[in-house]
């Protein structure tokens, strides 16, 4: 559907048929649609509670995300170098379904760019773009087995502990906005873990705005990720950015992980020691970490329920099983 307002619960617009938005876009473009719309608006016309919507966009399982792009979620995870990218490769999942308690599940609000045809570096750079939301759920034990700490800007352990099944719902909407760039910068992003605000940033706080997350993109094209003993990239080699593809801007602060206390240090320090130096000492901190927020509790539990809600661009709704 063709949605024309959205307010209290209930969506009103004009029912498209099977049409899948990014062919009826590339079909029929702006004023086409537009058309389209004005001649259905009698016999099409649709009053929906919200959640009765679904996953709005057929997307692909091969996505590129930005890891540290907000200074203060950077800061959390000791991040001094700046922005990095890794691959997110997971099919993503509706906005209201379930997801699973992997491991140490964290939350993370992002909003994604979505390509609407394959993206080739040397094509339009002002090419029509979708936005959708994304939570892209994070499982923290994988991830601090996985990650290099000498070189967190490499990457290192992003893949492995970001990709699991339901680990990347999106939104309820999907947007074409006619000038992306001025549309998303607007954007305030807000999630909310059992109606608590935990996170809220606006899009504009980011150190990559769309076109810098592109170039680092290209530049990265033929760096490879080891993601379950096997060797991945952010696209094929030699080929675009394929059509569907999410472009994930990161994440603010307020996620569940805010580094690893001077304490657990110490406790990382003495287990390594009195094992007789058995595995590393970042090994033994990193257990000591995952320790800790196992029995605390940090990580997201079942039944908690996640909301993400950004003017404009709907909601994601998902309860933890």
């Amino acid at each position: 559907m063709a949605v024309q307002s959205y307010a209290q619960g209930r969506v009103i617009g004009v029912d498209l048929g099977m049409a899948d938005p990014i062919d009826l876009y590339n079909r029929h473009g702006y004023e086409g649609i537009l058309e389209l719309i004005a001649g259905l608006e009698g016999a099409g016309r649709v009053n929906v509670p919200a959640v009765r919507l679904t996953m709005p966009v057929d997307l692909t399982s091969d996505h590129i995300a930005v890891g540290a792009n907000y200074p203060e979620h950077a800061e959390d995870a000791s991040v001094e170098e700046g922005p990095f990218l890794f691959p997110k490769k997971v099919e993503p999942t509706g906005p209201y379904d379930r997801v699973s308690n992997q491991g140490l599940l964290d939350f993370e609000v992002e909003l994604a760019w979505v390509t609407l045809a394959p993206l080739d570096e040397n094509g339009d750079a002002d090419a029509p773009m979708g936005l959708i939301l994304a939570n892209d759920y994070t499982d923290r034990a994988t991830l601090l087995r996985h990650i290099n700490v000498d070189d967190i800007e490499s990457g290192v352990g992003f893949t492995t502990g970001k990709s699991f099944p339901t680990a990347l719902p999106v939104g309820n909407l999907f947007v074409i906005p006619r000038d992306h760039r001025a549309f998303a910068k607007a954007l305030q992003l807000r999630l909310y873990v059992n109606n608590r605000l935990r996170q809220m940033a606006p899009v504009s706080a980011g150190v990559w705005d769309y076109d810098e997350m592109l170039r680092q993109t290209w530049l990265s094209r033929d760096w490879q990720w080891d993601y379950h003993d096997q060797q991945v990239r952010l696209m094929e080699q030699g080929k675009p950015i394929p059509a569907r593809t999410l472009l994930m801007s990161g994440t603010p602060h307020g996620t569940i992980f805010n580094g690893i206390a001077l304490g657990q240090k110490l406790r990382g320090l003495s287990r390594w020691l009195f094992s007789g130096l058995q595995g590393s000492l970042v090994a033994n901190v990193m257990e000591v970490y995952i320790k800790d927020a196992s029995e605390g509790r940090y990580d997201l539990q079942p039944e908690d329920r996640v909301v993400i809600h950004v003017e404009q661009m709907g909601v994601i709704n998902n309860r933890v099983e």
